[in-house]
């Protein structure tokens, strides 16, 4: 009798056990859809719409969650710098001492790269010049973004250095004590050794050396290089102003061997261009924040600098545009005098 009204106990139990499992399923069923849904529209708030242009964080530095495989990622590196292959080669015919050259340094912000790319159609005379995409991170999504162009010639490098694949001084790995010490020590203006920033020097110096010593598409070019970066964003006359500046560097500014057509000017919503200033310049020395966006220079500018470059690579601090600074104060064959416009042509999204 007694295992009898434990069982008729049991029955019943387990019927008010279905039904709790039921409601427990529709409860997880209906979160889940919840969270499908959440998914899937999170996407929409920013690349969809573009209603918000600065939508990645300025400092966006930090380490990737996966790290490639170094020799795949080596020889992927190596085999695509071999090729380096001019797209729209043939639609836009060859590149010519007067044309222009666009050097943009690549690392992970897809989103503003996406606007600057949507900018430079807009641009006159853009299909005289040759883009060129300087990466020092491997990534799929960004390369086939940039092979996408069809607006002007196209050709993409890539830095053979990257800290995801080069790690000497990982900070967030074990190491023995020595090696640690090291690679902690305060080797840039009382900072400890930051990687991720010191590549931004390095990449920057290896960029220009292979655009215009080593690249096979641009190592004789004799023309003008502009510096660009994945976040800045460019106005419909920043070429034209550039060529003509250049054209009349020799009567305004003979001396002057930098160009430059973005001036540190802070951008807001109601920032208003002024018509008179857009047509005069400026002479100035280079001067780190003050002139290093939107400048270009010649092979005999950079042959200068290059013949000054231990004072950039063994300035202590860990900015390239610094470095170029204290390289044009200390070495008279590297100074570096920049004439620049009142009115910006180039901008900086990524304050």
């Amino acid at each position: 009798m007694e295992d009898h009204g434990m069982f008729a106990s049991s029955s019943s139990t387990r019927s008010a056990c279905r039904k709790h499992s039921i409601y427990d399923k529709r409860r997880m069923t209906f979160k889940a859809v919840l969270i499908y849904f959440f998914l899937i529209l999170l996407p929409c708030s920013s690349d969809d719409y573009g209603a918000h242009i600065v939508t990645e964080p300025m400092d966006n530095l930090e380490d990737e969650t996966e790290t490639p495989n170094r020799l795949n990622v080596d020889e992927e590196l190596d085999e695509r710098n071999g090729m380096a292959t001019v797209l729209n080669g043939r639609l836009f015919g060859p590149l010519t001492n007067n044309s222009l050259i666009i050097v943009v340094q690549v690392h992970t912000r897809i989103t503003y790269l996406r606007y600057l790319i949507g900018s430079l159609p807009k641009a006159f005379a853009i299909e005289t010049v040759l883009l060129v995409f300087s990466h020092d991170y491997y990534d799929e999504d960004i390369n086939n973004l940039v092979e996408s162009i069809k607006f002007c010639r196209v050709v993409q490098i890539f830095y053979p250095y990257p800290i995801h694949s080069h790690s000497k001084c990982p900070e967030d790995s074990e190491e023995t004590p020595e090696i640690r010490r090291k690679c902690e020590n305060a080797e840039f203006r009382g900072h400890k050794t930051h990687k991720r920033r010191v590549q931004l020097k390095h990449h920057w110096w290896w960029k220009v050396n292979y655009v215009f010593d080593q690249l096979n598409a641009t190592k004789f070019f004799t023309g003008l290089v502009l510096f660009l970066e994945e976040d800045n964003y460019v106005a419909q006359d920043s070429i034209y102003v550039l060529i003509l500046m250049y054209k009349r560097i020799a009567k305004l500014c003979p001396q002057c061997n930098v160009l430059s057509i973005g001036p540190d000017t802070v951008i807001s919503d109601y920032y208003e261009y002024n018509s008179t200033r857009s047509a005069e310049v400026e002479v100035m020395p280079w001067s780190g924040s003050a002139t290093n966006m939107g400048f270009a220079f010649n092979r005999t500018t950079w042959n200068n600098i290059r013949r000054c470059a231990e004072y950039f690579c063994f300035e202590d601090d860990y900015n390239w545009d610094v470095s170029l600074e204290s390289l044009s104060n200390k070495c008279p064959q590297g100074q570096l005098l920049v004439m620049i416009v009142q009115e910006p042509r180039i901008f900086h999204l990524g304050r």
